[in-house]
């Protein structure tokens, strides 16, 4: 893959990841098996209060096409198919739910040294049509998030951001909910040999005046295990422990507990998934 500025997604990631990835107050469980042609099956179950909710997923690769296929509970087929790079630094993403006659969409990625493209157009009538793109390197980077609504005539989102990197920080600022919201976040590495990170991530809404900060940090206990936490504004803190027992085979636990409300109950999270 092209060394470039990435794709407007990637714009924030680092922090996004750091303060809310594998954070979860359900229970989750997830297997993956290989058949002997190499075809992975992956079956997940999900455990929110009294609601279970699964799904059974096939992936396929064959050369350069992946096709993905998922059943949930709800009996929805989903089929997403990806050609990576018919072309130097292009994606082509198809993707369809079975029943929703009205879900097929149309994706193109394309990255380059010095901008990434990203652009998908519904397979309906009336289509909304979906652009990103960010110019720049892998220093600084400039770019937008637009949705455009084919049958209002109006744009659905509006955004656009701004990213600095350097080897051990990246900084983030982005514009989102057309004008309204605010979000600036950090993320620095203090040491690479233990993966010990701080981040941060402050959030303003102009049509409410209000602030949410959340800051958070991870580390390496050995190897196989790390942990985290982070806390916001609002007195909600979290931390975690994840603990790789086999290659690609994860174990986590997770807790949330309100500062303010020291006397309710703690939120606890638990995701296994093993793969051979």
């Amino acid at each position: 893959m092209v060394k470039g500025p990435g794709l407007y997604s990637d714009i924030g990631k680092k922090a996004r990841d750091l303060l809310y990835k594998d954070y979860q107050s359900d229970h989750k469980f997830t297997v993956t098996t290989y058949t002997s042609t190499g075809v992975a099956i992956t079956s997940t179950g999900i455990k929110k209060g009294e609601l279970f909710l699964a799904d059974v997923s096939t992936q396929l690769k064959n050369k350069n096409i992946t096709t993905d296929i998922k059943v949930d509970t709800n009996s929805n087929l989903l089929t997403t198919v990806t050609i990576d790079e018919p072309a130097p630094g292009l994606k082509t993403i198809f993707s369809f739910i079975v029943p929703d006659q009205r879900s097929g969409k149309v994706e193109l990625q394309y990255q380059h040294e010095y901008a990434g493209i990203s652009t998908g157009i519904g397979l309906t009538a009336n289509p909304i049509v979906n652009f990103s793109g960010v110019i720049g390197n892998n220093v600084v980077s400039l770019g937008t998030d637009l949705a455009f609504d084919t049958a209002s005539g109006n744009f659905n989102k509006l955004n656009a951001g701004l990213s600095y990197t350097q080897s051990d920080l990246i900084a983030s600022l982005t514009v989102n909910d057309k004008g309204d919201t605010l979000n600036a976040s950090y993320y620095h590495i203090v040491s690479p040999l233990t993966s010990t990170a701080v981040g941060a991530e402050l959030s303003h809404s102009f049509s409410t005046n209000e602030n949410t900060l959340t800051i958070g940090t991870q580390h390496a206990l050995d190897p196989l295990t790390s942990v985290k936490a982070r806390v916001n504004n609002y007195g909600r803190a979290s931390a975690l422990i994840q603990h790789e027992w086999r290659p690609k085979s994860l174990f986590t636990i997770s807790g949330e507990v309100d500062t303010r409300a020291i006397e309710k109950s703690a939120k606890i999270g638990l995701a296994l998934a093993l793969k051979p």
